[in-house]
């Protein structure tokens, strides 16, 4: 069998078993075990094809036309061709923006999931959800990366994945963590030239990231990383312990400032990449009422989940990334983990020895972790801007300087300062600000940022039209919330249409 593409809203079904929420290697392999399981399974993606950030595109492109994309990224290609293979529904360019807890007549989890699918909105319903929404860049708020000509080092990476695109030299990547280092190498692979990387990473931390340097010995990632470093550097010119960052120009980028301990130094630039590591995508998750716990390790807020991915939210698992950076392989075999959970929790497979199985082969891809998140550990510098002038809320123009001001009056984490000056409130829903702001308010009262709390969201987590909203079932419960009486004269259809 193959997996039935939905290109329609119209054409999902109306209940699903599980319901996987992103097609990156988590989603498709939750969906392979679903499917082998005999369950009924959709999965939803906004992206165009599957494959996620990780594997983007990796259906249409070839070895022989963009080698330079790595080894890593074609280990991708026999999980997708199974992913066609499995016989669940497959539906691209999905937004999800709703998901609510509900009970049937018989006291049996189910949820209903809000979402768009070419411009049309629709409400289904899921035995249970599996959450594999990755990963999202950590906001790097530096004065002028407001500036056209600067964007994330995954955006440039979607760019090379998706159509070959090689940014316009002179190039500067800023920033830590190994992303930065392949995509360097990547550009330079694919014919990019005259480019610069500026480290950011913490000196000080290497020093710490020697107590974790035993377990990173053992670790798969050893030969890859240290290959991909001497790689870099032979190619480009890269410049460590940066201290300070600022990206110059009027209209658009014409250089970089940057200072280190010993000098400071002007570049001139037309494309700047930022990037200072990746952190789990939570905003789904907090919205269907996840718990939220930090990260000091990773300095990130995660779900809260057990060992298998289930979450206090009965019926509702998290995997891959989005439960905890971990990369692509820990992703692939969380997928697995959390569709057997949650075909066990379901009664429709028993599978604690597999899960055993997997759990151990995800813990291979998990070793040395603890040294790469201590050798790439944002500086404090790059988390809490000082430059008064310097934007941290995109959406809403607000400073880090008006910022400072409101906090000063006394609110007591992210959700209470919005209401001052709508900091969070714009369409990016606090993807873009959220772990900035945090940081900004854990600094200023001097506490730890798991103590501040991150902001809480409702549905709707992404943008959904008016148009679309309206046109959607008027249940019961619906036209009394609007009329203040109970429908009893009206007649529904089977899909709760109002007659």
């Amino acid at each position: 069998m193959t997996a039935r593409v939905v290109s329609k809203a119209e054409d999902l079904l109306p209940v699903y078993d599980i319901l996987i929420v992103g097609a990156g290697p988590a989603g498709m392999a939750a969906a392979i075990e679903a499917s082998n399981a005999g369950a009924r399974v959709v999965v939803l993606d906004e992206n165009p094809r599957p494959g996620g950030q990780i594997y983007r595109e990796i259906t249409r492109n070839r070895p022989g036309e963009r080698g330079y994309l790595g080894s890593d990224y074609w280990k991708g290609k026999p999980l997708a061709d199974l992913f066609a293979e499995c016989s669940g529904d497959y539906a691209a360019k999905a937004t999800v923006w709703s998901i609510e807890h509900t009970e049937d007549g018989e006291g049996k989890d189910h949820h209903r999931v809000g979402l768009t699918v070419a411009g049309v909105a629709r409400m289904i319903e899921a035995a249970a959800v599996v959450l594999a929404t990755g990963a999202q860049e950590r906001p790097m708020s530096v004065p002028g990366w407001t500036l056209p000509g600067v964007m994330t080092a995954g955006a440039a990476q979607i760019a090379l994945k998706s159509s070959g695109a090689v940014p316009s030299a002179p190039v500067v990547l800023a920033g830590c963590g190994p992303l930065l280092y392949l995509l360097a190498s990547q550009l330079a692979d694919a014919g990019g030239h005259n480019m610069t990387l500026l480290d950011t990473s913490q000196s000080l931390l290497r020093w710490e990231a020697l107590r974790h340097l035993p377990g990173f010995l053992g670790s798969p990632y050893l030969v890859k990383g240290l290959g991909l470093l001497f790689k870099t550097k032979r190619h480009i010119r890269v410049v460590t312990r940066v201290q300070s960052l600022a990206i110059l120009g009027q209209n658009t980028v014409e250089g970089v400032r940057f200072a280190t301990r010993l000098k400071t130094e002007t570049l001139q630039a037309e494309t700047v990449l930022l990037h200072q590591g990746v952190v789990p995508a939570i905003n789904l998750a907090t919205a269907a009422g996840c718990p939220l716990t930090w990260n000091e390790r990773q300095r990130a807020f995660q779900p809260v989940t057990d060992a298998e991915g289930r979450t206090p939210r009965r019926g509702i698992l998290i995997a891959g990334d989005s439960a905890g950076i971990g990369g692509a392989q820990a992703a692939e075999m969380g997928g697995r983990i959390a569709a057997l959970a949650a075909l066990s929790d379901l009664g429709l497979a028993k599978s604690a020895s597999s899960i055993r199985d997997l759990q151990g082969r995800r813990q291979r891809f998990f070793q040395g972790r603890d040294f790469l998140d201590a050798l790439y550990s944002p500086a404090r510098a790059f988390l809490v801007p000082s430059d008064p002038e310097t934007i941290v809320c995109r959406c809403e123009e607000i400073s880090a300087g008006k910022l400072r001001e409101v906090i000063a009056l006394g609110p007591p984490g992210p959700n209470q300062l919005k209401t001052f000056i709508r900091c969070g409130m714009g369409p990016c829903q606090g993807r873009l600000c959220a772990a900035t702001v945090t940081e900004i308010m854990a600094a200023a009262k001097g506490m730890n940022p798991g103590e501040i709390g991150t902001y809480r969201l409702r549905s709707p987590v992404k943008p959904v039209r008016l148009v679309e909203l309206a046109a959607l079932p008027h249940a019961p419960r619906a036209l009394k919330a609007v009329t203040g009486r109970d429908p009893v004269d009206h007649q529904f259809n089977e899909e709760g249409y109002s007659l």
